[in-house]
């Protein structure tokens, strides 16, 4: 009886909710990073601050005990808590106590980066994981994946982390994404978020990532999409790979395919400003041969012409005066030299003259492309 009274007055540590162990570690990681610049002889100390980070570590201790994961992370709080102690022992302004107070600062700010590295990698790992587990598992819904895709990318896009690129290659994270990306079965808000993220991490790491972009079908699979974020994202592709990336879409004929959707009634307004943006990118980064064949075979001028006819004098329109906005673009870009800018330049006027409606048309525009004086601003 008395044995069964014992168990009953067992304290039970409840089990930690996960998502509350992230919010927890993500707050130690970031008092922890506060923690490690602290000046020589401070004025202020540091004991409150690492006060408040013990006590975030005790709130998740049961976990920081039976997570081997947080083993390390464990320790370091203990011996962060051993250095506090000390330090509350260190008072007074003679020199030997002055100086013990900066051995302990320095310690302290040691221990902190450590903190803030296994929390850091913790996370990292729970967000990598995440991401892996939720677009691979059939019943995951599609809020939860959105979720997940949302999570990663503004992890990325926070900065270059060796650990988190490592995490990243290991998962093949990047195969998945591609594979949601060019999937027609999947919805194309999943498609577009997918997107979003490949962009981010050619961002992260562009010697890793923009040859998985160059060799895989994911510029294909922009296009095919053929929305608004898929187009914008296939821009932030051109400005970051540049010539390369556009010498691989004009060989497959997606320069074209991006031209005619700007040309094509069916599409809503954004997807047309977001092809006249990519477009606009294409002539400022691409060769002559495929700014050339833009204007040429593709008929840009007279696609614009017909735009701007479409707008008229709605200058809040983005397509008020396009024509001007692509010369110039032509004009400024770093893909051709000042000779090849300046016969494309001719070559616009040219058109602009054959596909005018009017004489007082053709003087308009041609004005505008010959006084246009800076680049569209994206």
């Amino acid at each position: 009886m008395e044995d069964d009274n014992n168990q009953n007055h067992t304290p039970q540590k409840k089990e930690l909710n996960r998502d509350h162990l992230l919010t927890v570690l993500e707050s130690i990681r970031t008092s922890s990073k506060d923690l490690q610049y602290l000046p020589p002889f401070i004025s202020r100390s540091p004991e409150a601050d690492m006060g408040a980070l013990l006590e975030l570590g005790r709130e998740i201790d049961a976990v920081l005990e039976s997570d081997p994961e947080l083993s390390m992370l464990s320790e370091l709080l203990s011996s962060l808590k051993s250095t506090l102690d000390e330090l509350q022992k260190s008072q007074g302004y003679r020199l030997v106590p002055l100086i013990r107070r900066q051995a302990k600062y320095y310690r302290i700010s040691r221990i902190a980066s450590e903190i803030e590295a296994h929390a850091r990698g913790y996370l990292d790992k729970e967000i990598v994981v995440n991401l892996m587990r939720t677009l691979s598992r059939p019943d995951s819904g599609e809020e939860e994946k959105l979720q997940a895709l949302g999570d990663f990318q503004d992890r990325v896009e926070q900065g270059f982390h060796i650990g988190l690129q490592d995490l990243i290659l290991k998962s093949k994270a990047f195969s998945i994404l591609e594979s949601k990306l060019c999937d027609p079965d999947c919805p194309k808000v999943g498609r577009e978020k997918s997107a979003s993220a490949i962009v981010s991490l050619v961002k992260f790491n562009r010697n890793v990532f923009v040859g998985l972009v160059l060799m895989g079908p994911t510029v294909g699979a922009l296009v095919s999409i053929g929305s608004s974020q898929s187009i914008a994202a296939l821009s932030s592709l051109v400005r970051l790979i540049r010539s390369p990336l556009i010498d691989e879409m004009y060989v497959h004929g997606e320069v074209a395919q991006i031209v005619n959707l700007l040309g094509s009634v069916e599409n809503d307004l954004a997807t047309r400003v977001s092809c006249l943006e990519c477009v606009c990118e294409i002539a400022y980064y691409g060769r002559k041969e495929i700014v050339k064949g833009v204007i040429m075979q593709g008929r840009i001028v007279e696609r614009l012409m017909e735009l701007q006819r479409w707008v008229g004098d709605r200058k809040e329109s983005p397509f008020w005066s396009c024509v001007s906005i692509f010369a110039v673009q032509v004009e400024v870009g770093e893909g051709l030299t000042h000779q090849e800018k300046r016969e494309l330049k001719m070559e616009i006027l040219k058109r602009v003259k054959e596909a005018s409606v009017s004489e007082a048309e053709a003087a308009s525009i041609t004005a505008e492309v010959l006084w246009g004086s800076s680049p569209w601003s994206f």
